[in-house]
């Protein structure tokens, strides 16, 4: 089975805690408290395929900004979130996607999710669907607008987040090793007679 690493990167506040909490034990925090960094593993199917993820959700706050660089270092996959009630919530990830490349190093494409959380508090809206979906287009990642609270699209943030993980690694691991050989199980597959 597949495991995976995912980081929940966002501002303090926006939710991520809560989202994450929602997807591993179907149950919703009501009240904030501020997060340091927890810890979740979980077991799901995507697309057919069963694997774990290992959720980090992390602080959202400066004071543990120095734990980011290893929390991005360290993570496969990153799920962005900003609430859609806060427009400056918006406004702090932008710099999160030149943050996790400069982190990621040498790597053509880094699997991110944008996220804009509490959409069950429409009438206090302060981003437009259409800026997230810009937004996410600009960094070529997908996007969706959930609600923790209602559930609303919790697991599919986590399904596609795996979805995008699964693309890279396919397209990193080369179909065969030496360009004849459909099976390249053997280690003497490249040895050239």
């Amino acid at each position: 089975m597949r495991e995976f690493k995912v980081v929940v990167l966002g501002s303090g506040g926006v939710g991520k805690s809560a989202l994450t909490v929602q997807f591993v034990s179907g149950t919703f925090i009501e009240k904030y408290d501020p997060t340091i960094e927890d810890f979740y593993r979980k077991e799901i199917e995507v697309d057919g395929a069963p694997c774990v993820l290992e959720i980090l959700d992390t602080a959202g706050t400066e004071q543990f900004a120095s734990m980011r660089d290893l929390y991005i270092k360290n993570g496969q996959g990153f799920v962005v979130v900003y609430s859609i009630t806060n427009h400056q919530t918006f406004q702090d990830v932008k710099n999160m996607n030149e943050m996790i490349i400069r982190c990621k190093g040498n790597v053509d494409k880094v699997p991110i999710l944008l996220v804009g959380n509490k959409v069950d508090l429409v009438h206090q809206r302060e981003v437009s669907t259409m800026e997230g979906m810009s937004l996410a287009q600009n960094w070529g990642c997908p996007f969706m607008e959930t609600s923790a609270k209602n559930r609303l699209n919790v697991n599919e943030v986590f399904a596609e987040v795996v979805r995008e993980m699964s693309l890279i690694t396919k397209k990193d691991k080369p179909s065969h090793c030496c360009g004849y050989l459909r099976d390249c199980s053997s280690s003497s597959c490249c040895t050239i007679l």
